[in-house]
């Protein structure tokens, strides 16, 4: 019998690989999404979300579709592997804002959190705040992140995350970016995490990332911060 990880990652890497086979039908047949929407999915060998996995070091697949209501708003929802509470599901609704702001790209958004049948009595819902100010000159582009929740999922409280991102194109394809940022929380260990990778366009339409995450916590009964090496393969249409 399939251990619940193992049948979570074999039923995500089932339907990317038929939703990639539905799109690519899809594009050589001419069809397109209607206006202002657009969809994700992609696999990974794990899942790393602020510098930890969510998967305890599993494979994992996601899905996401938006809805660009106009220049500057969007809509998102999205459903993603995890190994959280008892849950193996975790999905999302995020409502967001772009604005430019003297040369600057803003991204504010709001999201909410559900875990999918989780443990009796999880906290399985929680609202996450994100504030994204970036710029790029050139090939080289920065990104500073702030992210806050007053009641995280589980039994982890309040939370704050900050982040600073740099990153450099070296070619049209080829990207390569590190980021360090740290976790306050409430009811769970505060750390830091980075991680550095690269991230390559197979084709316009599908990219793939490795990358090397780490944190300053040494937890031997907990591998969630343990370093590793993470690849992940992404489809947008």
């Amino acid at each position: 019998m399939l251990r619940r990880p193992m049948l979570r990652t074999a039923l995500l890497a089932a339907a990317v690989v038929g939703l990639s086979a539905t799109a690519v039908s899809a594009q050589d047949g001419g069809f397109s999404l209607p206006d202002g929407f657009g969809v994700e999915i992609g696999a990974g060998t794990d899942n790393r979300a602020k510098a930890i996995s969510k998967t305890s070091g599993d494979a994992y697949a996601y899905g996401i579709v938006d809805w660009v209501a106009s220049d500057q708003f969007y809509v998102s929802g999205s459903v993603e592997g995890v190994d959280s509470n008892g849950a193996d599901w975790e999905t999302k609704v995020l409502v967001g804002w772009t604005p430019q702001v003297a040369g600057f790209d803003l991204d504010l958004n709001a999201a909410h959190k559900w875990l999918v049948d989780p443990i009796p009595g999880t906290d399985n819902g929680a609202w996450e705040f994100t504030a994204n100010v970036s710029r790029s000159i050139g090939p080289a582009s920065a990104r500073v992140q702030y992210q806050y929740s007053t009641d995280a999922l589980g039994p982890t409280g309040s939370f704050s995350w900050v982040e600073a991102r740099l990153g450099w194109e070296f070619t049209p394809r080829l990207e390569g970016t590190a980021a360090v940022g740290r976790r306050e929380q409430r009811n769970s260990v505060d750390y830091t995490g980075w991680n550095v990778g690269v991230t390559y366009a197979l084709t316009p339409n599908l990219d793939l990332d490795v990358r090397y995450h780490d944190t300053d916590v040494d937890l031997p009964a907990d591998n969630k911060y343990d370093d590793a090496v993470v690849a992940e393969i992404r489809l947008a249409f």
